[in-house]
């Protein structure tokens, strides 16, 4: 990137909130950015993204990498973008439970508590840009919390995009280590690392995820959690390795693809072992009501394809399928 392409940028006007959920006592963290200038607002140019199971939405949206984080990039595509952090995770309200051991604790934050997270966001971004729907993204368990949201009836979803969508398996999962389940886990970031890159093929490990990227990445991740009993690690709560064993490898799915009635595109990466091909082909087959939908498999990418050297062709692709339809009132 030249210091003229630099220059030529949108600036980009960020700010970070909290928001009541519906639960006396438990707020919700709400990253927002958008172009500055940027005054009037419109289903068609909002959008909120969901975080997966494990690392929030400053961890997977919003690390400033290469040309900028994701967040950063719609941004600068015109999109008043926003993500939330379900209860439990990145700066929203940790439950007292997560102040004490794990171990025998009811696992915390199940999808269907984390979809009234999503809901409340999803008001109360409607009510502040006085929009009556917009865009959804969610990335893998996010994805079934967008799911959920998105099939209700009359749901205020203008588009709807699924990341590496976590949807039913005949196998394990790779999430569910087996054993007791306790309220939350501890995830190395670091350790995390090897997870992250073993699917891709051994001579593509090394340069799956650019120089530098992986550092900026765990310190970001870290950073969500300053809080974490153990230096080096972030708490995330177990209910969506509860949600793995109740439903989607117990062939119980947790919303019903047939009831969205939006535009759906879902982004898979062809290294991703945690929602193989056939996990998202017959997710796909199952929107049978969509005005249109699309599946787009993003090559030499893993389930973290948003951190990956060929993120650009997913962020591409989610672009342009927001983009289709919307004309500039210019």
């Amino acid at each position: 990137m030249t210091l003229a392409d630099t220059l030529s940028m949108p600036r980009i006007i960020a700010r970070t909130q909290l928001i009541a959920s519906d639960t006396p006592g438990v707020q919700l963290q709400l990253l927002n950015k958008r172009p500055d200038g940027m005054n009037a607002f419109s289903p068609e140019r909002t959008l909120v993204m969901m975080h997966g199971a494990t690392f929030s939405s400053a961890s997977l949206f919003d690390v400033p990498v290469g040309e900028g984080s994701f967040m950063d990039v719609l941004a600068r595509a015109g999109y008043d973008v926003w993500a939330v952090d379900a209860r439990g995770y990145g700066g929203s309200t940790r439950m007292i439970e997560m102040e004490q051991p794990p171990e025998g604790g009811v696992p915390l934050t199940p999808a269907l508590t984390a979809a009234r997270d999503l809901a409340a966001a999803i008001d109360f971004i409607r009510r502040e840009r006085g929009i009556a729907r917009l865009g959804v993204l969610g990335m893998s368990w996010g994805a079934t919390i967008a799911g959920i949201l998105a099939s209700q009836p009359d749901a205020p979803v203008e588009k709807l995009v699924l990341v590496t969508p976590l949807w039913l398996s005949e196998k394990p999962l790779r999430i569910d280590a087996g054993g007791p389940l306790g309220a939350y886990r501890l995830v190395s970031p670091r350790a995390f690392s090897a997870a992250w890159q073993a699917p891709a093929p051994e001579e593509a490990r090394e340069t799956l995820i650019p120089r530098g990227w992986f550092e900026a990445w765990e310190k970001a991740t870290l950073a969500t959690d300053m809080g974490s009993p153990v230096p080096g690690t972030i708490r995330a709560p177990s209910g969506a390795v509860q949600d793995v064993r109740a439903h989607w490898t117990a062939g119980r799915p947790l919303y019903d693809p047939a009831a969205i009635g939006c535009p759906v595109l879902l982004v898979g990466g062809e290294w991703d072992v945690d929602v193989r091909f056939d996990m998202a082909h017959d997710l796909f087959t199952r929107l049978t009501k969509v005005p249109y939908k699309r599946s787009v498999e993003i090559g030499q990418a893993t389930h973290m394809v948003l951190m990956e050297k060929n993120r650009a062709q997913a962020f591409d692709t989610v672009i342009g399928f927001l983009n289709e339809g919307f004309t500039r009132g210019d």
